[in-house]
């Protein structure tokens, strides 16, 4: 028997906490171990709290993200932190793009194998990047996200890749995170309902936005562990104003009630288990689950 391990690939400070972090808080809960990897600084990153705007915090601005995302992790419930050491390489076309240390100009076999470094030393059974499909967002250091992490579920278990890199591990399980059409259409529709005005209109549900709701074939029941995405969010002070409507518009306990799932693509399964699931576990066998003391 072997402790449940998942670990998770984004690309800056405060992703971690808007994808996927209830699954996290819920899994390290039930005694998983739960690793994140964060390939950039987020150096680049706006300052969209108007309370942090100021001299200050922008001269120190890399610094401040480290202990926000060092807060966020703790918050959401990951155990370990492994960052992949990259600058932040801002948005699509920008100067920062052209920055020979940001994760846009890496060699990709040498940020491979700093991804397959981490997978042989943690051991997951579990990996969640982001998915081959970004229209909605295509920064770079997302695409990267994606372009290192699939390569490497099946690099780390090749000895003949990156020997120095640690004895060779075999994922199990790869999947996408996503946010649904479905979620946001139930957010735009509670908001209505409450008389409010939807931060979730003509941006989001355009029918011309791509959506990948006919590609999920795993939802988790989140209730009881959404306040990790909320309380994560906040740690990320710098990023996240806490009044923002997309993300606290609703009373907490009416946002927390709206489609109660986290929403995933599987990508790769090396285990025969059918889709839809409601467990990224589904199908391992050997894992020894115990709540942590």
């Amino acid at each position: 028997m072997t402790r449940p391990v998942i670990l998770t690939v984004h690309a800056h400070p405060d992703d971690e906490s808007s994808k996927g972090a209830p699954t996290i808080a819920k899994y390290q809960a039930m005694g998983a171990r739960t690793v994140l990897v964060c390939c950039t600084g987020g150096e680049e990153g706006s300052i969209l709290n108007p309370a942090m705007d100021n001299d200050d915090v922008r001269a120190d601005i890399a610094a401040v993200r480290v202990r926000e995302l060092d807060l966020a992790a703790s918050v959401i419930g990951y155990e370990v932190v492994e960052r992949l050491g990259y600058r932040d390489s801002g948005m699509a076309e920008s100067p920062s793009n052209d920055n020979p240390d940001c994760f846009w100009q890496a060699d990709l076999d040498e940020a491979i194998g700093r991804l397959v470094a981490v997978i042989r030393r943690e051991r997951p059974h579990v990996i969640v990047t982001y998915s081959d499909d970004q229209r909605g967002y295509e920064h770079p250091d997302h695409l990267r996200v994606h372009d290192i992490s699939v390569p490497a579920f099946d690099r780390a278990a090749d000895p003949d890749w990156y020997p120095e890199a640690g004895d060779p591990w075999q994922p199990l399980k790869l999947y996408y995170t996503t946010w649904s059409r479905a979620r946001m259409v139930a957010m735009h529709e509670k908001f209505i309902e409450m008389g409010m005005e939807s931060p979730y209109g003509e941006r989001f549900l355009t029918p011309s936005r791509p959506d990948q709701d006919h590609r999920i074939t795993t939802m988790i029941p989140i209730d009881g562990f959404q306040d990790a995405r909320t309380e994560g969010l906040l740690a990320h002070a710098t990023q996240v104003d806490p009044t923002s409507p997309f993300w606290f518009g609703l009373p907490r306990d009416v946002s927390n009630s709206v489609h109660p799932y986290d929403d995933y693509i599987r990508a790769k399964s090396l285990v025969d288990v059918p889709t839809p699931e409601d467990d990224l576990f589904a199908g391992i066998d050997g894992l020894e689950w115990e709540e942590p003391a």
